[in-house]
């Protein structure tokens, strides 16, 4: 039988550093005086508590490395149960939200989604913002460890292809956690504090400029205002558009630079794909729009570079409402969303390399027809791609592509329409946030879909997080035969 207290302890202690991190917005609210400090008192406590009794039951168990059944538990068990205490502000705070749209909130928050069910954001207490602000933030840079170090030993969705090339000469799962951790918590703090200087330079306040810089480095997008980055200056856009292409970078990158040397982020296939696909995007809808509305102008640039960056990097920020640029933008946007940055980044979504793979292997079998005779071996970054990875990125594909069609189809069902059903699958599992239509599109948000509309899409956003096998594995037979 599986022994659950190696996950039980390491899950205890996430939320027990989850509780601690509630104190930043408790001060917060303390200095701004509304009494709402008291609603992250006793949510951390709480969190505190339970976790450290968790901790405290399964220390007998700990042990210096994961068998593969237990990585799979814990990598999918943290995200589901940090959201349950995640959500005790937003139920207990001044957004009084239902168990269903608190839970909603905290798993799009710590999955880095950025899909929302709450309004008058204008008004709510600034620790409340915060917490929103700081879950994305934690969200981030777990998922970039979980990217590195788990995703690869689990062999999902090609990530094996990263496992030679970063870190594994660190030992077995948790130290290598501890040691990578290290690293790029470094790297990733030095960014949020240029982006904090950079957005106070737009003339952003310093509440703002923090809020903002740790959703835009964890590609969240969740903002301060309702009309999100529509309510802020417009130079503030081009400081997110740099930092949301930051964030979309493979962070082992950062890692290499700080050892002297800029070389394999310059070289790196995936990063030029990832500028290239953007820069493509970017002046094919600004053509557009210049040809369509026949008054080129720099506002139309700016929203056009900021609105297609978020969607891509899976940010969910909005300047505009391109539900109204027309139907060629909506469409470019749509399938935008499903690309994605590079691997082990902040950002969500298919990644550039599968899609970099899918063409080698798609170019090995046309080679393969017409010279049935020849070898034809597939490649990535000068290096022949084995079996096993062309075999689990096209594994990846199919359960992308199934998973978003169940997805919508169930929530067609709970009555919702087919743009709202379609995108907002899509969103969830991509992990961008706003969907299309109307209701759930960048001028809308996620509150008036039904409750079981918004199960669907928590337990949505997670698969999509964990890059769905890795989810999707533990409900199997043979998992827990094992």
């Amino acid at each position: 039988m599986m022994d659950l207290r190696p996950v039980g302890y390491v899950i205890g202690l996430t939320v027990m550093a989850l509780g601690l991190t509630m104190v930043l917005p408790l001060v917060l609210d303390i200095a701004e005086g509304r009494g709402e400090w008291t609603v992250f008192a006793q949510s951390s406590i709480l969190t505190v508590l339970t976790g450290g009794l968790v901790a405290l039951t399964c220390r007998n168990g700990v042990q210096a490395g994961l068998t593969i059944q237990q990585t799979f538990l814990l990598t999918t068990g943290v995200w589901v149960v940090l959201p349950l205490f995640g959500a005790l502000p937003f139920m207990l705070g001044e957004s009084d939200l239902r168990f269903v749209d608190a839970f909603f909130e905290a798993m799009s928050g710590l999955t880095t989604t950025g899909a929302t069910v709450m309004s008058g954001l204008d008004t709510l207490p600034q620790g409340l913002l915060l917490w929103r602000g700081l879950m994305q933030w934690l969200g981030g840079i777990g998922i970039i460890i979980v990217a590195m170090v788990f995703l690869p030993e689990l062999r999902v969705g090609g990530m094996q292809i990263f496992k030679a090339e970063a870190f594994d000469t660190f030992g077995k799962i948790l130290p290598r956690a501890t040691e990578i951790a290290s690293r790029i918590s470094v790297i990733y703090l030095a960014l949020t504090m240029m982006c904090v200087a950079a957005y106070l330079l737009t003339g952003m306040n310093s509440f703002d400029a923090t809020v903002h810089a740790l959703t835009t480095i964890s590609t969240g997008g969740m903002a301060n205002y309702d009309a999100s980055f529509n309510a802020l200056d417009p130079s503030s856009e081009y400081v997110a558009s740099v930092f949301m292409v930051l964030a979309a970078l493979p962070f082992v990158r950062f890692v290499q630079m700080t050892a002297g040397t800029a070389r394999p982020l310059l070289v790196d296939p995936q990063v030029r794909a990832f500028l290239l696909t953007i820069l493509v995007i970017v002046l094919c809808l600004t053509l557009w729009r210049f040809v369509q509305q026949a008054s080129p102008s720099e506002r139309v640039f700016r929203r056009v570079l900021f609105n297609t960056i978020s969607i891509m990097t899976g940010t969910g920020y909005a300047s505009d409402n391109y539900m109204t640029w027309g139907s060629l933008p909506i469409a470019v946007m749509f399938f935008t969303g499903l690309i994605g940055g590079c691997a082990g980044s902040t950002s969500c979504s298919i990644k550039i390399f599968r899609y970099q793979l899918l063409f080698a292997s798609i170019r090995v079998q046309m080679g393969r027809i017409r010279s049935p005779h020849g070898i034809f071996i597939p490649r990535y970054a000068g290096r022949a791609v084995d079996d096993d990875v062309l075999t689990s990125v096209m594994s990846f594909f199919v359960f992308f592509v199934v998973s978003l069609g169940v997805l919508a189809v169930l929530l067609a069902f709970t009555g919702l329409d087919f743009i709202t059903s379609v995108s907002g699958a899509s969103a969830a599992l991509a992990n961008i946030g706003p969907g299309l239509g109307d209701t759930i599109g960048p001028a809308g948000n996620y509150a008036p879909l039904n409750d079981t509309a918004k199960w669907l899409l928590s337990a949505g956003m997670l698969i999509g997080r964990l890059e769905l096998l890795a989810v999707y594995a533990i409900f199997t037979i043979n998992f827990w035969r094992s």
